[in-house]
């Protein structure tokens, strides 16, 4: 059976980039500024004061594992007040000691361990347009950890490091995105998958990229009617179905165009066009730059 999530974090391509120490005591807050790059913590002893722009303010407590896959700005703080120290997160050295905020001496308030990584794929956000803005899970032990894990192994520079990290990052990921399929999670792609019915088409989507669906067989795919699906579908995901399809048609076709070994005719017939010409133009359309530039500049780059 295809799943969905697996081939997103496939194509993301994660990459453990930096781990940290983070603790705080007495009176203290500190405001991130926009990072863009995906970054997690986990509290390991304590509690803090999480508040994400544009998202109601969170209480970390001891276990709880936030993962924020853009990292937008955010002001973490005690719960005594504090005006925030502004952070750079792009212009800041990496720390090689813990990072202490507030008071200098004696026990924290709170310990978290802290970090981030890239998503290698240049086609990043793109896909994490299909991701939940922010994962926070109460009590999560397991990612608590693998988060400890991938400090463990960042540091110790030991063989065949590298492929360890790449691997347990891949774990976390799957493992937090997962836990996101409640209730009262976010709209998003794995919000659809939580319903059986949504979660039967969707398969068929990323299965067959290349097949001409139309809303009304993929609502049969669903046991729904036409409108019931593309409600249903809407409020669950986000966007409707055909603009689901779309965005992962081009996450497809952003992978392809970056080997050597394609050509563009094999690259549209691959998600669904029946011309090269055709599908330029939706390229073009959706990407801002046509097909053969993009891949021009990822080998370039690469």
């Amino acid at each position: 059976m295809v799943d969905p999530l697996t081939q997103v974090i496939t194509l993301l391509r994660p990459r453990t980039v930096f781990s940290k120490i983070i603790s705080g005591a007495g009176r203290w807050a500190v405001r991130y500024s926009d990072f863009g790059q995906p970054s997690f913590c986990t509290v390991l002893d304590g509690s803090c004061r999480l508040v994400v722009d544009g998202h109601e303010p969170i209480r970390l407590e001891q276990d709880d594992f936030v993962l924020l896959p853009t990292t937008p700005g955010f002001t973490m703080s005690g719960f005594d007040g504090a005006v925030p120290v502004r952070i750079d997160p792009r212009a800041m050295p990496a720390p090689t000691d813990e990072v202490r905020h507030g008071t200098p001496d004696g026990d924290p308030d709170v310990r978290l361990l802290g970090g981030y990584f890239v998503f290698e794929s240049p086609d990043a956000g793109l896909l994490v347009s299909l991701l939940p803005n922010v994962v926070h899970l109460r009590g999560a032990e397991r990612l608590s950890t693998l988060v400890k894990l991938v400090r463990e192994e960042a540091i110790a520079q030991s063989a065949g490091r590298d492929l360890v990290l790449s691997r347990l990052v891949d774990v976390m990921l799957v493992e937090a995105l997962r836990a996101t399929q409640r209730a009262d999670a976010s709209p998003g792609m794995l919000q659809g998958l939580r319903d059986a019915r949504l979660a039967a088409a969707m398969r068929e989507m990323h299965a067959s990229p290349a097949f001409p669906w139309t809303v009304d067989e993929l609502a049969d795919k669903a046991a729904l009617s036409r409108s019931a699906f593309y409600d249903r579908f809407t409020r669950a995901v986000g966007v409707p179905p055909m603009e689901y399809l779309l965005t992962w048609r081009m996450a497809i076709a952003k992978d392809l165009l970056r080997r050597d070994d394609i050509g563009l005719a094999q690259v549209a017939e691959q998600v669904g066009y029946g011309s090269a010409s055709t599908f330029s133009t939706a390229f073009s359309r959706h990407v801002g730059r046509p097909p053969g530039q993009y891949a021009r500049e990822c080998r370039t780059a690469s």
